[in-house]
């Protein structure tokens, strides 16, 4: 899980709590639960969303949310290094080299462009097919983060709902004015649920959703790439530098030194390699 989030609930969450315990104190917590009011946030949320959004599609939603939250992708800088060395491993072992790193890797968009590397697919092909896969990976990321957003912005409109309906039960009993200042603060509770769950929660979740999504079509790209470079035959340094044009120019440097000082690192390997030798 990406601590960013939980870092994120509990700060938040704690502010809100560590107020609520200054203003009224550690008793006064319990008055700020109420059943009624959760069950028109939220139930009228999830009903709002339902009537929007096909069921299937809210579901799936469910679980691109789950995906950004619980899996860290990798970085640009790792995944050309890793299409580095399958360059490397091609031009050593041939295409069918390739084979044996499957089982090694995780990334189902990896594996894929793999397997079609080593049963020959051309670059035409490589190209078509994955940039299909990577296209419908964006829909579904654009649909994920519009139900989400959806959901943040009209949770705090059944907030207002709940604050009607507990105004309404308030005007009703006016002939007890030592209850007024109870109903009202009552009242208001779904109103605080909206909004606190709508700007905590919701919309920072969308723009996540988005974030991780440009980041993750970013290295599908980057496997597209090198993968179809792979398959025309360039070489590991033909590879890096075409790969390097993804990065920024302060990465692609750092990236250069480093290859730099790897390349050192193994002459002077092979240098006394050589010189043990009878």
């Amino acid at each position: 899980m990406d601590p960013g989030v939980l870092i994120g609930i509990i700060l938040g969450g704690g502010l809100i709590l560590v107020s609520i315990i200054f203003e009224g104190g550690a008793s006064s917590i319990p008055g700020f639960i109420n059943m009624p009011a959760i069950m028109i946030t939220v139930g009228g949320t999830l009903a709002a969303t339902i009537i929007r959004f096909p069921i299937p599609m809210v579901i799936g939603a469910i679980a691109v949310v789950k995906k950004s939250v619980f899996v860290k992708l990798g970085s640009a800088e790792e995944e050309i290094a890793r299409l580095i060395q399958y360059c490397k491993v091609s031009r050593r072992e041939g295409l069918l080299g390739l084979e044996k790193e499957i089982e090694k890797i995780k990334d189902e968009f990896l594996i894929k462009a793999i397997r079609l590397l080593v049963d020959g697919s051309d670059s035409d092909t490589l190209r078509g097919i994955l940039g299909t896969e990577i296209d419908n990976i964006r829909q579904r990321h654009t649909t994920g983060k519009g139900i989400v957003e959806f959901s943040g912005t009209i949770f705090p409109a059944f907030g207002m709902v709940g604050t009607v309906l507990g105004l309404i039960a308030m005007m009703r009993k006016l002939d007890d004015p030592s209850h007024i200042g109870e109903a009202m603060a009552v009242a208001f509770i779904a109103t605080f649920y909206g909004v606190t769950c709508s700007n905590l929660i919701l919309l920072p979740l969308a723009g996540r959703l988005d974030t991780l999504s440009k980041k993750e079509l970013f290295l599908k790209e980057i496997i597209m790439e090198g993968v179809i470079s792979i398959q025309r035959g360039d070489s590991p340094m033909v590879l890096e530098e075409r790969l390097k044009a993804f990065l920024q120019p302060k990465a692609a440097n750092k990236m250069s030194a480093s290859s730099k000082e790897k390349e050192k690192t193994y002459k002077k390997q092979d240098d006394l390699r050589i010189q043990q030798c009878p």
